[in-house]
């Protein structure tokens, strides 16, 4: 089966490591499903692979791809659950597990023709959503989720932030933020990027670093060093700070002063669980919420989708279609 395959590490240039080649179809094992990958995205996490940041690179060759939707052995339409971890290691939070691992950083990933995951990972994908939605789902959408929902825990009528408005978790945060009556604020470098967000029922989206018209109960924050001081600065007494990512950075000014002065919170976050996953499907089912899909691209091309995304160049998720370009990405 053809299959994208990280062979090499380059902070400097990362898609030279990046190969597509055929391998062999995944060998069924015990408690294992194997799935016919309709459709793939990509997301950060792949680029850091081929960065070197993460991932050691004894691990390496590994075919990468963290989102998955298409058919399980008996023809059923699933969405893939991308973290493989023992759900009891963490208190029945599998994100707790010392030992989880999210696909492709210890088990081949979904930018091939099939995928073998264990079963517990499958869920059932939502007649509402097609293969291509479900499959920008998982990492972005589910770490927005468990951002908002679970960390920050906002309820209608909050004001929330969200730090970098193009990025695939920050867009899943707008959306889904607004989804649940929340006053939403965001911020980006891009004057595109920022009409877009209103477009998804922002109240304001301003560059970055400009003051905002209040206080705001929670920032949603995976940029980083570049964001970091306007985050603090932008939230009230008491309120949350979730951090998710540092695309910028990861060391910025702790402004410990104005932490504890203020009583503010920082929480960090990491993917989501089956279960948070499970409910952010029902609650697109509900809002008729979905992802904004950039472009979809043949498994072939995939070098022109990294490029894109390296270049700040996308406006959305960007699907992949491992079986190539006649897959629709719709329900059969």
């Amino acid at each position: 089966m053809l299959a994208a395959i990280a062979v090499s590490q380059s902070a400097t240039d990362p898609l030279a490591g990046l190969v597509l080649g055929d391998v062999p179809r995944p060998e069924p094992r015990p408690g294992w499903s194997t799935v016919r990958v309709v459709s793939s995205s990509l997301n950060m996490h792949d680029l850091w692979t081929l960065r070197g940041v993460g991932h050691p690179p004894e691990r390496l060759p590994m075919i990468l791809g963290c989102d998955a939707a298409g058919y399980d052995e008996d023809g059923n339409e699933v969405l893939v659950y991308p973290v493989i971890a023992d759900p009891d290691a963490g208190q029945g939070d599998e994100t707790l597990d010392p030992g989880r691992a999210l696909l492709s950083e210890q088990h081949n990933g979904a930018f091939a023709e099939f995928l073998s995951v264990p079963t517990r990972n499958l869920i059932p994908k939502p007649a509402c959503l097609t293969f291509d939605e479900a499959a920008c789902l998982p990492v972005a959408w589910g770490t927005a989720y468990r951002m908002l929902f679970t960390q920050a825990q906002i309820t209608a009528g909050d004001r929330v932030l969200v730090q970098g408005a193009g990025g695939g978790v920050a867009s899943a945060a707008i959306k889904l933020a607004v989804a649940a009556g929340a006053v939403v604020y965001t911020t980006s470098r891009s004057a595109d990027k920022r009409a877009q967000a209103l477009s998804w029922g922002a109240r304001a989206a301003v560059p970055t670093g400009e003051r905002l018209p209040e206080r705001v109960d929670a920032v949603i924050e995976t940029v980083g060093e570049a964001t970091w001081s306007h985050s603090l600065k932008s939230l009230r007494p008491g309120g949350t700070v979730v951090v998710a990512g540092a695309t910028s950075g990861m060391n910025p000014p702790a402004d410990l002063g104005r932490i504890f002065y203020l009583q503010q919170r920082v929480l960090g976050s990491t993917g989501c669980t089956r279960g948070e996953l499970v409910a952010l499907l029902r609650l697109l089912d509900a809002t008729g919420v979905r992802p904004a899909i950039d472009r979809t691209l043949p498994l072939d091309e995939i070098h022109q989708g990294f490029q894109l995304m390296i270049d700040g160049r996308l406006a959305g998720k960007l699907v992949i279609h491992p079986s190539g370009p006649q897959q629709s990405g719709t329900s059969r």
